[in-house]
């Protein structure tokens, strides 16, 4: 009885020790910084979806400090971009939050891989509910940052949360303006939507049915010759060592299908031009995508709106191109407009 307590302890012992390593271990796809330190957190968002999050903080740190919110690309998590672009603003002095939205990553929700253009932009609220209630943190001085699909949510989200005192959108996508009209508005007429809608109701019987939602498939792989060369850069960060990550939606098995069905019903970016708060958009020269920001920020007012054209920048450059992410700037914008 004795022996069989000692490996029953011993064996238990084992366990602890695996969990805190692999709790503590590393899983970013972006060498760490050891300036920084990051812990995990979770909060809550109005919905009652529990929201995973990597808490980034400088080792310097002080009473407090500013605070950003990061999440994004569309299909990404938290150990992807947003939590490279927490990391830095880290180490610039800023408290930092990178989260997985509501259905993906370590965050909670049923069904999975299922995105919303409410939902999604109520996360990055729920974010700043979660920094504002640290004794850390300056509440009035809170920013987000949105990379790609999460770009068009910040806007979104500045245009409702008034506390939201700067808001950076980097190689930003309107999703809802994608998806209802295709790449360059190439689909903007309503017999192409309705072809649309009705495959994705069909989808929905068939969901239905089957009891399980269908996937609609990550960045393609193996790649197709004829492949668009904005396909190729995905493909070259979400399904190689670079970027890829086993959490991720881009990485693996992609949304679900009929995802899409809320985005075409509900446009995002309908407000932004009564957002009063401060706006910076950051898109690359070469980008496929580079219209999204052109257009918003056409609709943004007040001079405190900005649009960045990164030289010789492609879309996912701006993911993890340490050399074509201009820090610099995100920085001196957040701390010009939270003073």
């Amino acid at each position: 009885m004795k022996t069989i307590a000692i490996i029953f302890t011993v064996i238990l012992s084992v366990l602890v020790l695996y969990f805190a390593w692999n709790a503590c271990r590393w899983d970013k796809t972006f060498p760490k910084n050891d300036a920084v330190t990051v812990s995990r957190v979770h909060f809550k968002n109005r919905y009652g979806i529990t929201l995973a999050g990597d808490l980034y903080m400088p080792k310097n740190k002080s009473e407090k400090m500013p605070a950003i919110a990061v999440s994004g690309p569309f299909g990404a998590v938290k150990e992807q971009s947003s939590g490279l672009y927490a990391q830095e603003m880290a180490s610039r002095g800023f408290i930092t939050l990178a989260f997985d939205p509501s259905f993906t990553g370590e965050s909670g929700g049923n069904a999975r891989f299922v995105a919303s253009p409410d939902i999604n932009t109520e996360d990055f609220s729920a974010a700043v509910d979660y920094l504002s209630n640290r004794s850390d943190i300056d509440p009035n001085k809170i920013s987000i940052i949105g990379i790609c699909g999460w770009g068009g949510m910040a806007i979104n989200a500045a245009a409702m949360d008034t506390r939201i005192r700067a808001t950076v959108a980097s190689t930003m996508y309107d999703m809802t303006r994608v998806i209802a009209n295709g790449y360059f508005d190439a689909d903007d007429n309503a017999d192409a939507r309705h072809n649309t809608l009705v495959a994705l109701n069909n989808q929905r019987t068939i969901d239905y049915k089957r009891g399980t939602p269908e996937l609609a498939g990550g960045v393609v792989d193996p790649l197709p010759d004829d492949a668009p060369q904005f396909v190729r850069d995905y493909h070259a960060y979400y399904k190689t060592p670079r970027g890829y990550h086993r959490r991720s939606l881009n990485s693996n098995g992609g949304w679900n299908k009929t995802s899409a069905l809320s985005f075409i019903n509900m446009p995002i970016l309908q407000r932004a031009g009564e957002i009063r708060n401060a706006v910076l958009l950051v898109h690359g020269a070469n980008a496929h995508s580079r219209y999204f920001s052109e257009d918003a920020f056409k609709k943004l007012t007040g001079k405190n709106k900005e649009l960045m054209i990164v030289p010789n920048a492609t879309h996912t450059d701006l993911y993890d191109n340490m050399e074509k992410i201009p820090f610099d700037k995100i920085e001196s914008f957040i701390r010009e407009n939270i003073k």
